[in-house]
Order: C-alpha cells, then structure tokens, then sequence
C-alpha cells in the first residue's frame, strides 16, 4: 500500500446515482443505471466515499426532507449522497440549450446542429459555480475530487475563483472534436482554459487526447507537451498538468455471470423461438441522433436488396431507448425510425416474416443479457461516440462464444477491440456487405473473434479503469482509501474546508 494523502474518494457528476421524484404527497427515491453507477458504486462504498449531483428534480424540497430521504439513501449505498439543486430555468439552459444542445452535437461532429445562444453559456457558467460552491462546501483538501463530463467542464476553474484549494481531476466520456470543428465555439479558449485547471485531463481514447492537445496548442501558442504514452505532460501559462488516455469500460464478470445464469439462458432460447429465424441481427440504442440508428436501417434495407437470400432468414431486433422525449429534435428523430421501420416491413415482410421487429423500450439487465446472448450478430454503429459500451457488453454475454460484432470505426471502442467487423456508418452499401460477411462467417472464426474480445474486455474491465484512473490521477490504488464512516451530513465551516 502506497502512502496516500487523499482520506475520500469525492464524485462529482451532473446527476446523482440516485433520482427523486414525487408520488402523490410524498418524495420517492429510485436508483440510477447506466455506466458511471456500475463502476463508482462500489468504488465509493463503505470508503467514506461522497457523490455531489443533481437528483432529477427541478422541485423545492425542504432541507429537512432531503436528509430523511438522501440520508437512508447514503446508509444503504454506502456512501455519502449531496445534491445540487436546479430551477426548471437552469434545467432548460445549462442542460437542454447549452450542455446537449451545443456541447453535445459539437463534440460528436454535427456542428450543423447547434444554436450558440449567449444566455445557454452564462447558464452553464452559474451551474458550474453552484457545483463548485457545493464541492467547496462539503470537501476538504485531504478529497481527491473526480469529476465527470461535458456537463461540468469549469468546475475546477469556479473553485480557483473561489479561493479553494483541491486535487481536481477530470474525464470526458463523449469524444473530443478535432481543431475545425471545436474552432467554431465562440467560448473556445474559456473551456479550454477551463480544463487546463485540472490536474489531471482523461480521455477515452488517444484519438481525443490527441484532438485536445491539438486545440490547446492552436489557441495558446506557448502550450508545451511532454512525455509518451497513456499519460503525458502539458504546461500551458505556467500551470502544468497531466492529460491521458484511459477507456472506460463495463464489470465483465456481471455480464458473464449472468449469461450464465438458467433464467437468462431460457430467455435467450424462448427469444430465438419466438422470432423463429435462422439468425438474428441485434441494435440496442439510446434514442439519438449521434447513434445512426436511421444509417442502420437504411444499410439493412440495403443488404436486404443486395442479397435476396437473407430475406426470411435473418431479422434485425432494434432496441430504442427512450431519452430526451420533450426534445423536438429527438421526437422528429423517433418518427423518422418508426417511418422507416414501417417501410421497409412493408415492402419486405412476407410468410410471417418480419424483417425489423422495432423495441422501444427499456430493458431490466437479464432481459438486455437475453437479447446479447440470443443474437447471432450486434450492428453497433454510431455516427461518433466517445467508447459506447453497448459494443463490449454483447461480447461479454456471449459465454457461448459465437456471435459477430459489426463496429462502428468511429466509436472509441474500435481502438481496442480488433477482432470486429469495423464499417463506416455513412456507407450504407459497405455496412449492407459487412452483415452480409457476419451472416455467412463460420462458427469457427466466429469462436476465434469472440475468444480474443472478450479476452481483452475482461482483461480492461471497469474496475481496470477506475484503477488506472486513481494511479495516473494520484499516485494511487483502491485500497489507499481507509474504510472509514460516511462523511458527515452537515456542511464543512469554512475554516475546514479551506
């Protein structure tokens, strides 16, 4: 055990692992999902370990509400659980208009997409301070604070101004854009500078480290970098700093396990019946434009067209997400997927067979577990994406060790898994050949794929990442943090906190 400094582990997100919503007159507590959650929960737990975010309501709730509720909360986590409460207006600003309606399309390359409103960037401004005002508040400089995504880019920069001291890192899930398209933010240099702050800067691939080092050195020409390999050195204005590549990942032994599981296998079989197909081709999205969810139909409908000898034996299941559905844009989204949907079924289905069974929905993780294991094949497609991990979860499911992956070469997963079949999304006729490829492959060389990715899955799983992360963040491990008591519920006088 190295000597460690840091006495807490201290998340900071845009929403806590938590969401609270009110039933009838009373406040409910429902647990969160999805990536983050997975990997930090256990991270944090029993460790003394604090998460600040926001809970998922823009409501007022009394602070006396808030401890009966987040207080049990913390108890049965494990850790300690601080909100940061929004108005709906800083809801709408910060997180529909500036957060996922400049930063988000930007960073994916569809600038096209984006309405840079002066009042969107003063309202991620304020929220970044009230983030920061709420680290300030319940931290002290013996905190390691780590800090998540696009949302909270200036939070470190805000705790500067205000005049306290902490080891602030940070990771961008979403990709980085290269120098053409992150020039046409009119707040360019402020983020930039703003992630400068940090003392560690975490991507998910070389690829955006690559981008971000880029940037830095157009808009401060006096930027230098050293060193090589995942982490490196940059000092930009006087102030060095740590900027590295580290993917992040899924628990790999939670998938397998529970595709191993009777119950799950069952569903995988009642599944292949029920859709009564030689194979099956298998899409599980978030509802978003970035997914290129219509460029997968289309390049279905195309292989369809291409090779007639599909047609009554191989069904594509698209899982959609709901997300984001008060968003015009991605209602507009949904009808076009649903038009889509409709015509090509129209046009093809015959004898009982339905070439696109269309799911919009969320899945419990064993029905997820159940679809990944029952498919011969996975389209994971994005336009860009920072990893997605949808990718490395199909792999892991299949303890069968079958199955192809058709990947999209614009996910930050392609730089890790080699064994895929990688395709530009924008080709529909070259996406149309690669499921026709996935179709035809032997058993054989599909065990020879599927043996090396859910090697290398397993061998970088979440709990690789994490660790990485602490040991290029810090200099540390896991164990470094003492098992100790939650972290007390009132605020630090300031005299601590300092």
């Amino acid at each position: 055990m190295t000597e460690n400094r840091y006495e807490r582990l201290v998340v900071v997100s845009n929403r806590l692992p938590v969401v609270l919503h009110r039933q009838e007159d009373s406040w409910q507590i429902k647990g969160g999902s999805g990536g983050l959650v997975s990997a930090l929960g256990p991270v944090l737990r029993d460790r003394g370990g604090v998460w600040i975010g926001w809970p998922g309501t823009s409501e007022t709730i009394g602070i006396r509400e808030v401890r009966n509720i987040l207080g049990p909360a913390s108890e049965s986590s494990g850790y300690r659980l601080f909100p940061v409460f929004l108005s709906p207006e800083e809801v709408e600003s910060f997180y529909q208009g500036f957060s996922n309606g400049i930063i988000w399309p930007l960073f994916h390359d569809l600038q096209g997409k984006c309405e840079f409103l002066p009042d969107h960037w003063q309202a991620y401004l304020r929220v970044n301070e009230l983030f920061a005002s709420a680290v300030a508040r319940h931290t002290t400089p013996r905190n390691l604070i780590w800090i998540h995504d696009y949302h909270l880019i200036h939070v470190a920069e805000m705790l500067s101004r205000q005049d306290v001291s902490r080891r602030c890192v940070f990771f961008l899930h979403i990709p980085f854009p290269p120098l053409d398209i992150f020039a046409k933010l009119p707040w360019r240099m402020s983020l930039l500078r703003a992630l400068t702050a940090y003392d560690l800067v975490a991507f998910q691939t070389a690829r955006d480290r690559r981008n971000f080092l880029t940037c830095l050195r157009a808009f401060f020409p006096s930027a230098t970098v050293h060193g090589r390999g995942p982490v490196m050195t940059s000092t930009v204005e006087g102030r060095s700093f740590s900027a590295a590549a580290i993917p992040i990942s899924i628990d790999y032994d939670d998938f397998d396990r529970t595709a191993r599981s009777a119950p799950v296998k069952r569903q995988a079989a009642l599944l292949r019946e029920q859709y009564r197909m030689e194979k099956l081709a298998l899409g599980v999205d978030r509802l978003d434009y970035t997914k290129g969810i219509l460029e997968r139909l289309m390049a279905f409908q195309s292989a369809l067209e291409r090779h007639p000898e599909l047609r009554g034996r191989l069904s594509l299941v698209q899982v959609v997400v709901p997300s984001r559905e008060t968003v015009k844009a991605y209602r507009d989204l949904k009808e076009r997927i649903e038009l889509l949907v409709s015509g090509i079924n129209g046009k093809y289905t015959k004898d009982g067979w339905i070439p696109v069974v269309y799911l919009y929905q969320s899945m419990d993780r064993s029905q997820l577990v159940a679809h990944y294991l029952a498919a011969d094949m996975a389209l994971v497609t994005p336009l860009k994406d920072g990893m997605n991990l949808v990718c490395k979860e199909y792999c892991a499911s299949h303890v069968d060790r079958r199955g192809v992956l058709i990947l999209s070469e614009f996910a930050g997963a392609a730089a890790q898994l080699s064994d895929t079949i990688l395709i530009n999304p924008y080709d529909t006729e070259g996406t149309a050949e690669a499921i026709w490829k996935a179709f035809e492959m032997s058993e054989k060389e599909q065990r020879r794929r599927m043996v090396s990715l859910r090697r290398r899955i397993q061998r970088q799983d979440v709990f690789w990442w994490v660790g990485t992360f602490l040991q290029a963040a810090a200099g540390v491990e896991l164990d470094d943090f003492p098992e100790v008591e939650l972290a007390p519920i009132l605020p630090l006088r300031r005299h601590e906190g300092s």
